[in-house]
């Protein structure tokens, strides 16, 4: 007959490291259900770029392709941005590139009181200017964005493309 000792009695201790995976795979799965709102109003025209200065089709198609995904009111949304927190990030990521500039919005761009910019014109110009910039220095649409979405690689003959178009339309912006 063996004898027990308290010890024995004593439930064992689940391991440390046990423990903490099953604490984030509970927050994995509970965070699943705080989803960002996404970025899809309607495709409202009234305010867009190609309402203050002429976008040929072939470079709107180009913006459309790879850029108003995060600069425009619009957002194609794959499967992923549904699994957290990649969609906070791609929300984030979104909510950033319209700040800084919103195709569909380009219309309204106001300067702020005290600003750098006295104008509209002048900060719808500088805008244009950052778009030029973009393409010219190849730092949009960012690599991540690319990466996964092909079609909006762009060749250098895209980029100058709408280079070329950006200087007519500032020039275009000058005038009016």
């Amino acid at each position: 007959m063996t004898s027990t000792t308290p010890a024995d009695n004593k439930p064992k201790k689940m391991p440390w490291l046990k423990r903490i995976a099953i604490v984030l795979l509970v927050t994995l799965v509970g965070i699943q259900f705080v989803q960002p709102d996404k970025n899809n109003t309607d495709m409202v025209m009234a305010n867009d770029i190609s309402t203050v200065v002429t976008v040929p089709d072939s470079v709107h198609t180009l913006l459309k392709t790879a850029c108003y995904d995060c600069h425009s009111n619009q957002t194609n949304y794959p499967w992923y941005t549904n699994i957290q927190p990649v969609g906070w990030w791609l929300a984030d990521h979104i909510e950033e590139g319209k700040s800084h500039l919103n195709f569909q919005t380009f219309a309204t761009l106001k300067p702020k009181p005290g600003g750098r910019f006295k104008t509209v014109a002048a900060l719808q110009d500088h805008k244009l200017e950052e778009v030029r910039e973009s393409q010219a220095d190849k730092w949009m649409p960012l690599e991540s964005y690319s990466f996964i979405h092909g079609d909006a690689k762009l060749t250098d003959a895209q980029r100058q493309m709408i280079i070329n178009w950006v200087d007519s339309a500032r020039v275009q912006l000058a005038k009016l």
